[in-house]
Parts: structure tokens; C-alpha cells; sequence
């Protein structure tokens, strides 16, 4: 077995990479070295997951008098536990819920053939990517296709794709539409066509919790790289469209990124999809990659890809500093005379610029007034309108849900009713439509779209869509058919359906969701509100978490917080 060792410092810090000979990173080990008393202070964090060892969870703390002998000895030690390369590393999936399929069903036989069809092209595939189908009825027929990464070898990528058509059918079970992502590849399949067409939703973000020292300058010379890399891999060819591109941050740390869409995008939709996703990455974070269903960008301090399949372009060397301006000579009266000439014309023409310029402010001030509680209202407008979500035209929504009327309604919440509805596409949606004239709720109604929005988990509820069309503001949710939990609960009736077992599985899924949105969700979020109204039962009566209105971000390391209300339910 033949590894590439990339090793790189900064700060007291060494970051090893290792490589396997088919381009896989196998590991990442970080040692932050400190003196104490002529002693060195080893950290060593190994990541990864190997079929030859038991993947490493827990951190050792090595005091060693030699630096030098003991990192020798840990990275023969690391490349040992690696000798076997490492699974494929899941990231994360993706079920929509939209619909599902009985099974022994003419659509899973389809889908069956179409995930063994992928898992046959990936053997034989040179360009890490293909696309098929199975089925001759449209309802029934499966679409599907893969994507790895630019630099991982045929292997590499045959395997990934073998364990996605597997695991995919056991995260997302009787899914009509799901997706799946791994560290080398992609995995997608769906019941309508899905060949060049371009979708940034959903945009799971995994990232590095790690903070970089000069966030400002970080953050204006990640936009510049990953764009570089984005722009050069939405040109390219129909084989492959991935690109990478680095850039020092220090003398000692430099920045790796990797962009990559789907070869079968036309090049305007590759950046438009790449552009969307980027500035959805955390700031100020030491890594991070946002993953969509047509494309893909990440950016670290240390080389997560082989940099001998995948080389980007040399960088510029730094402008040199100008001259220093010539110093003016002339004559010595002269120059006084001049001076004082210019500073008798400068102080009137500057006293009266600031007082023309007070007595506009003042002006403004008195003429805007009256409108700043609508400029208010309108930058939240904006805000919203920025969100992740798909934005619904009214009418669509009034057509759902049959005007609104009582036979649809649902039930009502502290800031408005919420309606049952039917797209034109058959789909079943729950509609929260805020009260109008209530200042708290459209408050309430921003935090909820700009919060769900960016979340992602099965014990959540799944936010479709919003509408802002005059007074109407209205969230769009996936429909639960069994309500919320006390239905259940308080119904002498329907809570004999409860018995020990489910009552455990729905605990468990609200603990499940509550650990996400505490710990692995991209935003820290205490909901405030948690209670048997708010959690959702879908037709598995598997519990999802809603109503996101009174929840709250808070920073990661943050322990306590004030507010100037009381929130929540008393």
C-alpha cells in the first residue's frame, strides 16, 4: 500500500494528511505542540473509519520527552491502522417524504434495476459520472444517477456508489425521491427526470468548528478561491466540470477548495448553482462544504483532495509595494506662501460643506420619519425573501387549500390557523397563515422561515415554502396526517394507540431532533416552545418538531443567555 503524507504547520499546530494510492483521504491527524518544563504536549486527533481497525472516537494525551521520535512513532502507527483503505465516509442524505412506494411494487422493481445499473456503470466509468433509467410507464419509471468526486480513482468510486445503492434504500425506505452523500461520491434517484436539470435544494452545510484568527481577511479571500474554482469548473466539458484552487492565508496555512456540478449541466447552470450554495458557508470557520443535488464546494486548510490528479493553477506571486513618492522641492518662501493660501481657502469651504451637509441630515431626518417603521418592515421582507425556501405565489396557496375554508382548517395557533391543502401536483401541504395585523407574528413569522429553513432532519418538520404577497404571510409544510402528539395524549380513545413501545420511539425521535438542533445542526437553536402541541405525528406516528417561532440562536460555546420577555408556554 502506497501513501501520499501532505504535512503543513501553522501556529503550533501540524496538520498531516494521508492519502491512499487511489485518492482517497484515508486520515487527517492535527498535533498542537506546546513547552512546559523541556517537555513536549502531544494532542493527536485521528478521524476516519477503516474496515482493518475499529474506527477511532476518543482523543489520547501523550506527555513525551522527544517531539521528533513520537510523531515518527504516531504517524507509523497512524498509517498502520490505515494500511486497509477506508469506507466510504457517509455525510449526510436526504428523503423528502413527498411520496412513497408499496412494497413489491412495479416502482421499486424498477428502482431496484436502475440502483444496480448505476452500481454496473461506476465499475466501467471513467468520468466518475453517469445517469440512467428503468421503467417504461412514466409513474413507475425510476431516474437515477451518480456523482464522485473529481479525483478519486474507478475503484475508489465503484465502491462508494455499491455502498450508496445500499444504504440508501435503508435510510430512506419506500422513498419515491432521495439522495445520499458521501465524502468520494453522490447517489440520487427520483420518479420524474432529473437529467439536466439543476437543483440546489436541499443544501445540507457540514463545517469545521474551528474559528480562523482574521476573519475578515479569511472571509475576502475564500469568496475569491472558491469563486475561482466555481468559475473554472462551470467550463468544463462534458466528462467532468470540477476545479480546485488554493491560496495562502499565512506564510504557514494555506487554503484548499474544491468546486464540482454535474457534467450533464449546461455551464449557466453549474455557476448558478455553485454561486447559490456558497454563501450559504458558516463565516469564519477553518473548513466547510456545502452539498446540493447538482453540485458540490468545500474549502479547508489542508489538502482533502489528491493534488496530483486535481492541480490547480500556479497563483500569481504578490504585487510588489510602489515606490515611495518622490519628495517636492522648491523654494523655501514659496512654499510657506502656497500653504497658507490653501488653508485659507480650506477651512471656510470645509465649515461650510459640514454645515450644508448637518442641515440636510436634519432635513431628512424630519421628512423620513413617518416612513422608518415601514423601511423596518421591509428589510425583514428582504431578509425573508433571501431565505432557502421556494417562494409560493397566493393564488396557488388559496386554490390548495379551497379558500381557506373551514372544512381544510387544521386547527389554530397563537399567531394564526393552519389550513390542509392539495398543489396542483397532488402533493398534501399544511398551511400556517399568520393573522394579519399581528406585529408579534409577522416577528414570529421572519424567525420561523429564516430559522427551518436552513434545518434538515427527519424529526423535524419539513418546511416547503413561504408566501409574502401584501398582507398574507404564509409558511408551507409538509402535511402530517396524525396531527400533533395531544390528540393522542389527552383523548381517552386515540391514546390507547400509545402504547409502551411507540410512546418509547416518539420519545426517543424528540430527543433525537432536539439533540440535532442542540449539537449537529449549522446553527445552535433553543426552541423555547417545546411541548405536545408542537410535535408533529406523521403516518409512521414518527414524531417531528414544529413551530420554530419563539426559537432562539445562540452561540456554540454559550451557556446561559438573558431576554427581556417571557416566551413559551407557562
Amino acid at each position: 500500500m502506497v501513501f501520499t503524507i501532505t504535512v503543513s504547520c501553522a501556529a503550533g499546530t501540524v496538520h498531516a494528511a494521508i492519502i491512499g494510492q487511489t485518492g482517497r483521504l484515508c486520515g487527517v491527524i492535527t498535533i498542537k505542540v506546546s513547552r512546559r518544563a523541556d517537555h513536549a504536549l502531544l494532542l493527536p486527533i485521528i478521524r476516519a473509519r477503516s474496515r482493518a481497525a475499529s474506527p477511532i472516537s476518543s482523543s489520547s494525551l501523550l506527555i513525551m520527552n522527544s517531539w521528533f521520535t513520537n510523531s515518527v512513532f504516531l504517524l507509523f502507527f497512524f498509517i498502520k491502522i490505515f494500511s486497509t483503505e477506508a469506507a466510504p465516509n457517509y455525510l449526510f442524505h436526504d428523503c423528502p417524504n413527498t411520496t412513497l412506494f408499496n412494497p413489491n411494487s412495479t416502482y421499486q422493481s424498477n428502482l431496484n434495476t436502475l440502483l444496480s445499473s448505476l452500481s454496473s456503470a461506476a465499475t466501467n466509468s471513467t468520468s466518475g459520472f453517469a445517469n440512467t433509467n428503468a421503467g417504461q410507464n412514466p409513474p413507475d419509471r425510476a431516474y437515477g444517477l451518480f456523482l464522485c468526486r473529481g479525483d478519486v480513482n474507478n475503484a475508489t468510486c465503484s465502491d462508494c456508489v455499491a455502498t450508496g445503492k445500499t444504504e440508501i434504500l435503508q435510510r430512506c425506505p419506500n422513498q419515491r425521491v432521495s439522495v445520499i452523500w458521501y465524502d468520494e461520491c453522490m447517489l440520487r434517484y427520483s420518479n420524474q427526470s432529473i437529467y439536466s436539470v439543476m437543483e440546489s435544494s436541499p443544501s445540507p452545510i457540514l463545517y469545521n468548528t474551528a474559528k480562523v484568527t482574521d476573519e475578515t481577511r479569511f472571509m475576502d479571500l475564500l469568496g475569491k478561491t472558491l469563486n475561482e474554482a466555481a468559475t473554472r469548473a462551470s467550463a468544463g466539458g462534458l466528462e467532468k466540470k470540477v476545479a480546485v484552487a488554493e491560496a495562502n492565508f499565512t506564510s504557514l496555512q494555506k487554503l484548499y477548495a474544491l468546486a464540482q456540478c454535474t457534467p450533464d449541466l449546461m455551464a449557466s447552470d453549474c455557476g448558478t448553482c455553485l454561486q447559490s450554495g456558497i454563501p450559504k458557508l458558516p463565516l469564519g470557520q477553518q473548513g466547510g462544504r456545502v452539498l446540493t443535488p447538482s453540485c458540490n464546494a468545500r474549502y479547508e486548510f489542508y489538502p482533502f483532495y489528491n493534488t496530483t490528479v486535481l492541480q490547480a493553477p500556479a497563483s500569481p506571486p504578490p504585487a510588489a509595494a510602489p515606490p515611495p513618492p518622490a519628495p517636492v522641492t522648491g523654494p523655501k518662501g514659496k512654499s510657506n506662501k502656497t500653504t497658507v493660501i490653501i488653508i485659507a481657502i480650506a477651512v471656510p469651504v470645509g465649515v461650510g460643506v459640514v454645515l450644508l451637509f448637518l442641515a440636510c441630515c436634519l432635513r431628512q431626518r424630519k421628512v423620513t420619519k413617518p416612513y422608518e417603521v415601514v423601511r423596518e418592515d421591509q428589510s425583514s421582507v428582504n431578509d425573508i425573501t433571501n431565505a432557502e425556501s421556494l417562494q409560493y405565489d397566493f393564488a396557488t396557496i388559496k386554490t390548495a387549500t379551497d379558500n381557506f375554508s373551514h372544512q381544510n382548517k387544521l386547527g389554530e395557533g397563537g399567531f394564526g390557523e393552519v389550513f390542509q391543502g392539495r398543489l396542483p401536483n397532488g402533493q398534501q401541504i399544511a398551511v400556517k397563515r399568520l393573522s394579519q395585523g399581528s406585529g408579534q407574528g409577522a416577528a414570529e413569522f421572519k424567525n420561523e422561515v429564516l430559522l427551518v429553513a436552513k434545518l434538515q432532519h427527519r424529526n423535524l418538520v419539513r418546511m416547503l415554502g413561504f408566501c409574502l404577497e401584501g398582507e398574507e404571510k404564509l409558511l408551507v409544510y409538509e402535511f402530517v396526517p396524525n396531527k400533533s402528539l395531544d390528540n393522542f395524549l389527552f383523548d381517552p380513545e386515540k391514546s390507547k394507540q400509545l402504547n409502551w413501545s411507540r410512546r418509547y420511539k416518539i420519545v426517543c425521535g424528540i430527543a433525537r431532533g432536539m439533540l440535532y438542533l442542540h449539537e449537529d445542526s449549522r446553527l445552535r437553536i433553543i426552541h423555547r416552545d417545546l411541548k405536545a402541541s408542537n410535535i408533529l405525528l406523521d403516518s409512521e406516528m414518527i414524531p417531528k418538531i414544529s413551530d420554530f417561532g419563539m426559537a432562539r440562536i445562540v452561540v456554540v460555546d454559550q451557556t446561559q443567555a438573558n431576554t427581556n420577555k417571557i416566551v413559551g408556554t407557562l
